[in-house]
């Protein structure tokens, strides 16, 4: 075995090496999964088992995808892991998609549309006007649809409410829309390929390309992803599976838990291996993890456990209002960090919602102390990154439709609402692209001349620009593209924010360097559009490692770790949530409560607040119904137990706190 591989505890070392039967490891918080899926993979090179380019690791983000890349790659070096299929779900059905797009009804160079894409097609397709919330409800409700494996009649059989009535209404014409735009959506990546391998001509194909499958946090797959890997999966069931069902937080995005449990089913000669040796927290923190996950029912029972000893009790700390509450969590941080126990970085801030972090912030402000917001609105979301992103997806093909839409006016061309109307109608009359119509000497006969010479500067730009693209660096063509449009100075004009502006400049700047950098990297424009469709975006992990407090909802901290973790707002109607009391789905929200207690590694402080403000009126809390389920043993509760005394070194730490904010 390699002298790396001798470092792993019993549970990993049996992880590892097991390679006759299907495996399912059950890893529980912080116990070193990452580093059982590199190893494995190791192992499995290093012992001649299979070769890099016969083994794929899947995972569920880009950044964790980068990071296996990055460890394999030092552990063995680059040229032995050639050949290494190291993707995400989405990414690995795209592979298979484009390899054979005419098995799935598609052509050659298909397109891939993101998320707010389709929204703006299945908002066309419902009535003018219509709120957001009804686009997301019908793009949610297909999506659920498409996971389930169910097609149009199948769907309107399923509807039992309004919402999933008018998904079920859409749902054909948007599958044909899909179609006509040689397109498909990210539920797409991982329904048609599941179901193109229902072929066995292909299934086989598939197979002896991958003969040996690792999945990352299993218990996160979907039923559509589960069909996929099974039909992945070598008869012999060549796999291991990782998860652990305690830290199942995303069933609201379609996440099954219960596919760890039926990969008993499907597969008897499943071996299980738990890995419950804990690398990062001390005792009380786990002792506290386990108590409360131990209220869920189990198929696998386990318990997590440290060396680091039992260190600090967990403190739970009642405050009068969210106000309080925020400037305390302020002022301890930075006790912590001028007392010498911890960096800024080192310290996180976690709640149930994205409304509760405005209180925080503000205090962190008032007190100095710099910190960044995670698990928001993603920068994908920002107006100027998806018209931009528009104007790319049009220079690689200006036939791309929902594109066309999307910036034909922006910046203003005198193409208003009327005009854009009429091109729509008269390419659904034509069968045509709207760049075919718009450019089509019968429609713009019918046109005022203002509109006239709105359609004609535009397509003529994005004929002259393709052509550019087509001749040189598509990289250096969109860069010139987004300035030649002067889109950053229209964006100014129409807004004065001098602080929008320069968030705005730098995200466009950001934008056209990464679409540089992606273009040596690719071999075709198509591939450019698929990676910019796939991947997180630039900014996904900007502030790793940054010095600065972190900010963010329990969902976006998983797979996260602190050394000081302060969980805000545990109270009844928040930790749990009350759509989860109306939903029961009681089980997920003590699951989110656990994976916020393992992010701690040293120090945890879980506190709530006798009122809160909410709907713009302060009401009247309880306390969460999760505090109760914590040890006694392993808690200090002022509130309950007794005030207790600060203890001289805690004074010490305050006066030395007080005083450098006071010289600084």
């Amino acid at each position: 075995m390699s002298k790396s591989a001798i470092k792993l505890n019993p549970a990993q070392h049996a992880a590892v090496t097991h390679i006759d039967t299907p495996l399912l490891v059950l890893a529980g918080a912080g116990s070193g999964k990452t580093r059982v899926i590199t190893e494995k993979i190791a192992w499995l090179i290093d012992q001649g088992h299979y070769g890099a380019r016969e083994i794929a690791a899947i995972t569920f983000t880009n950044k964790a995808a980068r990071e296996m890349k990055s460890r394999i790659g030092k552990r063995l070096g680059r040229k032995k892991i050639e050949g290494l299929t190291i993707s995400t779900f989405h990414s690995l059905g795209w592979q298979i998609l484009r390899s054979e797009p005419e098995a799935a009804g598609r052509r050659k160079g298909l397109s891939i549309l993101d998320q707010h894409t389709s929204g703006d097609l299945i908002r066309e397709m419902l009535p003018a006007g219509a709120p957001k919330d009804m686009v997301y409800a019908v793009q949610s409700g297909i999506g659920r649809y498409k996971d389930a494996g169910l097609n149009v009649e199948q769907a309107h059989a399923a509807a039992k409410s309004e919402n999933a009535a008018r998904a079920a209404e859409i749902y054909a014409g948007y599958e044909e829309r899909l179609a006509a735009l040689n397109a498909v959506d990210f539920d797409d990546l991982i329904t048609i390929p599941a179901k193109m391998l229902e072929d066995p001509v292909l299934r086989t194909r598939w197979r002896h390309k991958l003969k040996y499958l690792l999945v990352d946090e299993y218990q996160d797959t979907s039923e559509a992803q589960y069909r996929l890997l099974g039909k992945l999966a070598a008869d012999t069931g060549a796999f291991t599976a990782v998860g652990d069902d305690d830290q199942s937080i995303y069933g609201w995005r379609g996440a099954r838990p219960e596919n760890l449990v039926s990969l008993k089913s499907d597969w008897p000669n499943l071996e299980v291996v738990k890995l419950e040796q804990n690398y990062r927290s001390t005792g009380y923190i786990l002792t506290a993890a386990n108590s409360v996950i131990s209220c869920n029912p189990h198929e696998f029972e386990k318990q997590l456990w440290s060396e680091h000893g039992p260190g600090e009790k967990i403190a739970v700390v009642e405050y009068a209002d969210e106000a309080d509450e925020a400037e305390s969590i302020a002022r301890a941080v930075v006790t912590e960090v001028h007392g010498g126990h911890a960096r800024f970085g080192d310290c996180a801030v976690l709640y149930r919602s994205n409304f509760q972090a405005r209180a925080i912030e503000q205090q962190l402000r008032e007190y100095g102390v710099p910190y960044v917001v995670s698990g928001g609105p993603s920068w994908f979301d920002a107006r100027e990154v998806r018209d931009c992103l528009a104007y790319l997806r049009l220079l690689v093909n200006p036939e791309d439709n929902p594109a066309f839409m999307r910036v034909a006016n922006a910046p203003r061309r005198g193409l208003g609402s009327g005009a854009m109307s009429r091109l729509a109608t008269y390419a659904d009359a034509t069968h045509k692209s709207l760049f075919e119509a718009a450019v089509d000497p019968m429609f713009q006969a019918e046109l005022p001349t203002q509109a006239q010479r709105g359609f004609r500067s535009f397509t003529n730009m994005l004929i002259d620009f393709n052509d550019r693209a087509e001749r040189g660096d598509i990289g250096e063509a969109y860069a010139e593209m987004i300035e030649h449009i002067g889109y950053l100075e229209w964006l100014i004009e129409t807004d004065d924010d001098p602080k929008k502006a320069d968030r705005r400049r730098r995200s466009i700047k950001d934008l056209t360097g990464w679409v540089e950098r992606l273009s040596e990297a690719t071999n075709s424009a198509d591939e450019l559009i698929a990676r910019v469709s796939l991947a997180a975006g630039p900014d996904d992990d900007r502030n790793d490692g940054a010095d600065m407090v972190r900010l963010m909802t329990l969902h976006a901290a998983k797979g996260l770790e602190f050394s000081r973790v302060w969980l805000a707002g545990c109270e009844e109607g928040l930790m749990p949530h009350t759509r989860s009391v109306d939903e029961d789905t009681i089980e997920e929200e003590r699951r989110l409560m656990y994976v916020g207690i393992t992010r701690a590694e040293r120090k945890l402080q879980i506190s709530y607040a006798r009122r809160r403000r909410r709907g713009g009126e302060q009401v009247e809390t309880t306390p969460s119904r999760f505090l109760d389920e914590l040890p006694e043993d392993a808690i200090s509760w002022p509130a309950r137990h007794g005030s207790e005394e600060a203890s001289a070194e805690d004074a010490m730490d305050n006066i030395a706190a007080l005083k450098a904010m006071l010289e600084g």
